[in-house]
């Protein structure tokens, strides 16, 4: 653990996914729509491993959605994986038609220490910013999690052209508050994306290990339990 009360940086910056919020396993919720709205019947497993195959897509690709036309490129195209991966059960079923049954299936959450966290961070006057790979929809996902009136702004991959651990991410986030790295932390739950990519900005991380979730093996450098701890 690393407390952070005799050493207040200026400027927090946080991974989003697995720090901030979370994302329910949607493969559930994907079996009742494809149910309820297209009367199509699908093994939980074979379900399970679809979306997995759509979410790996999606990380690999969320860099290129950078407005709305290529959001809506990128949606179509997970949709249309997804529509492969579950064949035959759902080759009656365009693309186009399945896009809104998978963006319904994925809800995304707050953790319950993240909010009480930015309030804090708010409170004794630090800039709090998201550094995250994410699409354009990531604002429109902080918003609705009730996370992004207490940000002093949003950077996502997408809008950049970089993802982490690329240090230009974290170049723009600095730019964006005019701060040094050195009056800098990065806190996320990735070694490889967070941990890596800020050390490579000269930026302090900390890694953070929720108990149920996150990286194994012993850390390298400073970590959390929770976002209480900031």
């Amino acid at each position: 653990m690393h407390h952070l009360r005799h050493s207040l940086p200026r400027v927090v910056f946080l991974d989003a996914l697995g720090t901030l919020v979370r994302l329910d396993p949607p493969w559930p919720a994907l079996v009742t729509l494809l149910r309820d709205r297209h009367g199509v019947q699908i093994d939980p497993d074979a379900a399970r491993a679809a979306m997995l195959a759509e979410m790996d897509y999606y990380r690999s690709n969320c860099i290129d959605a950078s407005d709305a036309a290529s959001l809506a490129s990128l949606r179509l195209e997970c949709a249309a994986l997804l529509r492969e991966q579950l064949a035959p059960a759902l080759d009656t079923l365009d693309a186009a038609a399945l896009v809104p049954t998978l963006l319904d299936s994925l809800h995304f959450e707050a953790y319950e220490d993240a909010f009480p966290a930015l309030q804090r961070l708010r409170a004794r006057g630090q800039r709090t910013v998201v550094v995250s790979n994410w699409d354009i929809a990531l604002h429109d996902v902080l918003e609705r999690c009730r996370l992004r009136e207490l940000l002093d702004g949003v950077v996502c991959s997408a809008e950049v052209g970089v993802a982490k651990p690329d240090p230009a991410i974290f170049a723009a986030a600095l730019a964006l508050v005019g701060a040094d790295p050195a009056e800098a932390i990065h806190v996320g739950d990735s070694p490889e994306e967070d941990v890596a990519g800020a050390i490579a900005a000269g930026i302090r991380p900390l890694l953070l290990r929720r108990d149920s979730d996150g990286p194994t093996g012993p850390p390298e450098g400073p970590t959390l339990a929770s976002l209480r701890e900031l």
